[in-house]
């Protein structure tokens, strides 16, 4: 193997590390490329780049070929299709009056199967939909029931910082978030400042909470009584990206104390 690529495929622009073989490609290239599924269309979202020596060693998908102008008119013919369906399974799922959110449509990119995403709050009977559905397009039918990350993950959207969602852009699966992330980042357990648009707790909590339990091992604990240059007192809150402590001393001020002026940690 010589070099790997990114390449975004499907609804959410799922990201694919693959093997570039000898094609040149740049950001924004449009290839089909070989996936679990098969075949799709993709565009590439990061350039070529050397493979590590661990990476070689691991099996990789291939990009196919570069798309040709018949791949474009196949692709445009399949978004077509896939707004087409939408808005029929939607009238479908009106005319039964089943208890589902239809999300988003995908066509492969050989037109064999047509995959239909949907939320739900539980199980959903949808075997007359199937039938409804393979009746009118003559192809292989999924319904695939998502869960509110995934559905973040295909409509998109800007989250609370300003940027597109980190899940739409580069995040390949989603990691466990907890609660205890945010507590120990010294956040507010205020729902709606540590939860994205999904509803769930921001993704970006996972990212940031290495740093922040390696930043954590400089500071006193909350509660313990130090003595600082600036005077003595017991510390009340942990400063982190200051680098910094607030304490409470012995008169009962509160001071900003830098880690480089703390002196050691006393007895209560």
């Amino acid at each position: 193997m010589g070099k790997i690529v990114g390449v975004s495929v499907g609804p959410g622009g799922r990201m694919y590390t693959l093997d570039a073989g000898l094609f040149v490609l740049s950001p924004g290239s449009q290839v089909i490329v070989e996936t679990e599924n098969g075949l799709e269309f993709g565009s590439v979202a990061t350039p070529p780049r050397p493979a590590t020596e661990e990476e070689s060693k691991i099996p990789m998908k291939k990009v196919y070929r570069l798309a040709n102008e018949r791949d474009m008119a196949q692709h445009t013919k399949n978004v077509d299709m896939e707004k087409k369906s939408r808005v029929y399974c939607q009238k479908c799922i009106n005319e039964l009056g089943l208890e589902m959110n239809l999300v988003s449509v995908r066509s492969q990119f050989d037109v064999t199967k047509l995959t239909f995403y949907f939320t739900a709050d539980g199980r959903v009977d949808f075997r007359e939909l199937v039938k409804m559905l393979t009746k009118e397009y003559r192809m292989r039918i999924e319904l695939r029931q998502i869960g509110v990350r995934n559905r973040a993950k295909i409509c998109g959207g800007i989250g609370r910082c300003g940027h597109t969602l980190c899940c739409a852009t580069f995040m390949k699966d989603f990691e466990p978030v907890s609660i205890r992330m945010a507590k120990e980042q010294g956040l507010l357990l205020n729902p709606s400042k540590i939860s994205g648009l999904c509803g769930r707790l921001m993704c970006c909590l996972a990212f940031e909470h290495k740093a922040y339990c390696d930043l954590k091992c400089k500071f006193p604990e909350t509660g313990k009584r130090i003595r600082t240059k600036l005077g003595n007192g017991k510390v009340l809150r942990q400063n982190m990206l200051k680098e910094s402590i607030t304490i409470k001393t012995d008169e009962g001020d509160e001071l900003d104390v830098g880690l480089d002026q703390v002196i050691e940690e006393t007895a209560a």
